[in-house]
């Protein structure tokens, strides 16, 4: 396995593993994306916490949803490697049972547990993680865990694994970054702390810094977000440069920390967002999907955005897809090609992970 560069934090949904698979070959082999699996029904869940009564009672169709959901996931990722986190729906042991053993036997994904979960559940992770030979991750959620247990929590976990620390990848996450400064706090406690309890055969370091779609401002069709997550990365690599082997930069990429906490819903907002990544920002723009003119005003959209000296154009040879689709879209015509919700966090995904990328292998 090629080292990673780069850990997106990604929801398994098809706008998602599209863009992966829509990676030039020798970004997408640096990019081992970190999937959670999205409920398939319900409320939203509770970052770190269970739901006191599990929504989906229908086992069979459960299993049939999730079987196929990482039967498409294991064909995107193309025999390359990464991390599957079933949180959401692990405790449905039945249902998940063959959805799993495809992950464990038809990829080179590995599977994830975490210190705040069911002690059962996390050896039968193990077990998983066993039968594939490939080891484990462990997500520790660094804003959710308790500070005067994280340590003891952990070594807990690994004695509950029964595996050795050559097997072993580290997961720190912060979860949404809100506060620069709070979050670098968490990301050094868990770096100093629990990235050197045992010596882990991989560390990352993950957090989310793009705004939920309600956050953008009633009246304000474009804002600039900044991204807090690669600026926390790269203050925390500074300050420790004397940590033992790579820290690997991980991102929610263009989504919302708690994206994936969030099950499929029948009606949205009478908006998308198209989405945008500079250097240190994030560019975001409101757009229609439905209404008069629709496809005009997306377009117009797109033009802010191409004609935005952040945008790297269609030229470079480091530009992906997703800037060849925005620049088409901003001056085409008509209905055709002007995309939809899922077609622009695809776009936004797809140049986010390849400008990532391609931001590690020639840092700047």
């Amino acid at each position: 396995m090629v080292e990673p560069i780069y850990v997106p934090v990604l929801p398994t949904r098809r706008s998602s593993w599209d863009a992966y698979a829509g990676l030039a070959t020798e970004v997408r082999r640096r990019v081992a994306p970190l999937w959670t699996v999205v409920p398939r029904v319900g409320p939203e869940r509770t970052r770190g916490a269970s739901l006191a009564t599990d929504p989906d009672t229908d086992s069979p169709e459960l299993g049939r949803w999730f079987t196929a959901r990482m039967d498409n996931l294991i064909k995107a990722m193309g025999g390359l490697a990464g991390w599957v986190d079933p949180v959401h729906i692990e405790r449905h042991v039945e249902a998940s049972a063959i959805g799993l053993w495809h992950v464990a036997t038809r990829s080179e994904l590995r599977l994830v547990t975490g210190p705040e979960r069911a002690p059962a559940l996390q050896r039968h992770a193990a077990d998983l993680a066993s039968l594939s030979g490939r080891g484990i991750g462990i997500r520790v959620l660094l804003d959710a865990a308790r500070d005067e247990s994280r340590s003891e929590d952990l070594l807990a976990l690994v004695g509950q694994l029964r595996l050795p620390p050559s097997r072993l990848d580290l997961l720190l996450d912060i979860g949404m970054v809100a506060d620069a400064a709070e979050a670098a706090k968490l990301a050094l406690v868990g770096v100093d702390v629990l990235a050197t309890l045992v010596p882990w055969r991989t560390v990352v370091l993950t957090g989310g810094a793009f705004p939920r779609d309600r956050d953008h401002p009633d009246g304000r069709p474009t804002r600039i977000s900044r991204r807090h997550d690669w600026q926390i990365h790269q203050s925390v690599r500074a300050s420790r440069p004397e940590f033992p082997g790579p820290l690997i930069y991980g991102d929610y990429s263009v989504e919302h920390a708690h994206s994936a906490n969030v099950s499929a819903r029948p009606y949205g907002p009478p908006y998308g967002l198209l989405r945008y990544t500079a250097a240190h920002d994030f560019l975001i723009a409101r757009a229609p999907l439905r209404g008069p003119d629709r496809a005009a005003r997306v377009r117009a959209m797109a033009r802010r955005m191409v004609t935005s000296d952040s945008f790297r154009g269609i030229e470079d040879t480091t530009s992906s897809d997703g800037e060849r689709w925005l620049h088409t879209c901003a001056y085409g015509d008509g209905s055709a090609g002007s995309g939809n919700a899922e077609k622009w966090i695809q776009v936004g995904h797809l140049q986010h992970m390849n400008y990532v990328a391609r931001q590690l292998i020639r840092p700047s």
